[in-house]
């Protein structure tokens, strides 16, 4: 698997929940503060546990003033995608251009289900997908009204606006073969975790997105590759439980052998002191050892 040559970035991946919002603002403030580049939130509305997603990372942005911040991944079945798209359009205009939005086709379908959204078949789950990446870039563009007749949505005639400040990456959380392709056709973007898409899984899925953008006339260095990953620092062994040395080799191997490029850390344990160690230790070495490996 190629190295694309894409810059390292490193972010924190929390858990929204209520009850540990003072930890969760702590790790957005450490990861402000020492110089890593965003902060991904999950999206399970039915969740009774989590804050909502887009209130939290409104709440982020205000109290940040370097880091970027994106929902990972937003839930489409719950989240209309013309007023997503306004949404996500309207936290980068407050933001000043710190928003990236990654998008899902949805999961757990009885919960869905429950909160009053659709329960849709894998295919039918993909088809929107299609169709919401689409009704948002119309929503972006800057054209005076936009239209679209899909299955899963309409537009018409509505107005878009505001316009983002800066171009909002779509970024794919998914993991099938159709959506694998559709991320090479036109996402910015691939968001999987190691706990479904393991290491050994990350080959075949990244040379299905490199086929499909190649065949689309795509550069595939321009997608950018995400990595959820847990674990924790000085941990009982295994992938990404080691100490600063093994964190640095695997992450490494990631990036040079594995074509990964971010890295989202969700801590296991001691969230505050694992973010911390993980921002001063693990991802300053990680780049000195992909720039070593890039000059040969």
């Amino acid at each position: 698997m190629p190295d694309y040559g894409r810059p390292l970035r490193f972010g924190v991946f929390p858990t929204p929940e209520a009850g540990k919002l003072d930890e969760v603002l702590a790790l957005a403030r450490v990861a402000d503060e020492e110089d890593l580049e965003y902060v991904g939130i999950q999206d399970h509305p039915y969740q009774r546990r989590f804050l909502d997603t887009w209130m939290l990372m409104a709440t982020v942005l205000a109290k940040t003033e370097r880091v970027s911040v994106f929902p990972d991944v937003a839930n489409l079945p719950l989240r209309p995608p013309a007023v997503l798209a306004k949404s996500a359009a309207s936290l980068d205009v407050l933001s000043d251009g710190r928003f990236e939005l990654g998008l899902g086709t949805g999961s757990f379908w009885e919960a869905v289900e429950a909160m009053g959204g659709p329960r849709r078949s894998p295919g039918e789950a993909v088809d929107a997908l299609v169709e919401a990446i689409e009704v948002i870039r119309l929503m972006w563009s800057d054209q005076r009204s936009v239209r679209f007749d899909g299955r899963y949505y309409r537009l018409d005639g509505v107005k878009p606006g505001p316009s983002p400040v800066h171009p909002i990456g779509i970024w794919l959380g998914v993991g099938g073969r159709r959506t694998l392709a559709l991320v090479g056709r036109t996402a910015d973007g691939w968001v999987p975790s190691s706990g479904w898409a393991t290491p050994d899984r990350l080959p075949d899925m990244q040379a299905r997105i490199d086929e499909a953008a190649v065949a689309a006339g795509r550069d595939p260095a321009v997608i950018a590759r995400i990595y959820n990953v847990w674990g924790a620092i000085d941990g009982t062994g295994g992938f990404l439980q080691g100490g600063i040395a093994q964190w640095v080799a695997e992450l490494t191997e990631l990036a040079v052998e594995h074509g990964m490029d971010t890295f989202m850390f969700g801590p296991s344990e001691d969230p505050v002191p694992q973010l911390q160690r993980f921002a001063a230790e693990v991802a300053p070495a990680v780049r000195e050892q992909v720039t070593r490996h890039r000059r040969g």
